[in-house]
Parts: C-alpha cells; structure tokens; sequence
C-alpha cells in the first residue's frame, strides 16, 4: 500500500545542521505535492515546506526561510528537507505528506489548509545545548 517513511531525526546543538528523508512506496513522489510539517510539544501542526512539481511552485515558512532547502531524488523516490542553523524552537515532530491532487491556487494555501492523501509517521528533531 502507498506510504511515506521519514527518517533523519536526532539530536543537534544550535546551529547545527541535519538532513530529513522522506521515502515514497507504492507511489511516485514526482506526480505529487510534496509537504513539510512539524508539531512541536504542546503545539498545532505547522506548514514547513511544501512544493508542487507541476509548476515548480514552492513554500517555506518564514521561521525557515533561508536556512531549510527542499531536494529530491527521483531514482530513489525520496525527498530531503536540508535544516541549516537550527534553533531550539525548530525543536518538533517533522512529517511529510504527499498529495495527488491538481493545485488549483497558491501553494501556500494547500501547504497551511489542504487535505493530504499519505502522511508519514514523523521523526523527532531537537535542537538543545
């Protein structure tokens, strides 16, 4: 059955770097949307990243913008969230999730309010000196 596996998660000092994966079985990343998110302890899920291969249209957040970079792999059907100068409040749960749908607007919108086809299970991400 289609399904998403995040993987990457760990423990990093302030500053530091780490590289999430997110792998597609049963499915084709590249015919899909492909988002970000992360809850953090006591927290509503928050829109990352999400990106739309059709139109090569993307969004970050501003918390992240400049420092979190989206990249795939089609050969392995894979897609990386590279996380550069992490702070302690990007401490979360990062998932990612895939949709097959057209985007009918901005991408914005489908990334903060859209339904989502496959979700993965999500890894932890702490930011801690």
């Amino acid at each position: 059955q289609p399904q998403l596996v995040e993987s990457g998660g760990g423990l990093v000092q302030p500053g530091g770097s780490l590289r999430l994966s997110c792998t597609a079985s049963g499915f084709q990343l590249g015919d899909y949307i492909i988002g970000w998110f992360r809850q953090a302890p006591g927290k509503e899920r928050e829109a990352v990243s999400c990106i739309s291969n059709s139109d090569g249209t993307s969004y970050f957040a501003d918390s992240v913008k400049g420092r979190f970079t989206f990249s795939r792999d089609s050969i392995k059907n894979t897609v990386y969230l590279q996380m550069n100068n992490l702070r302690p409040e990007d401490t979360a749960v990062y998932s990612c999730a895939a949709d097959g749908a057209i985007l009918a607007g901005p991408i914005q919108a489908m990334c903060q309010t859209g339904i989502w086809d496959y979700w993965g299970q999500g890894t932890q991400v702490t930011v801690s000196s």
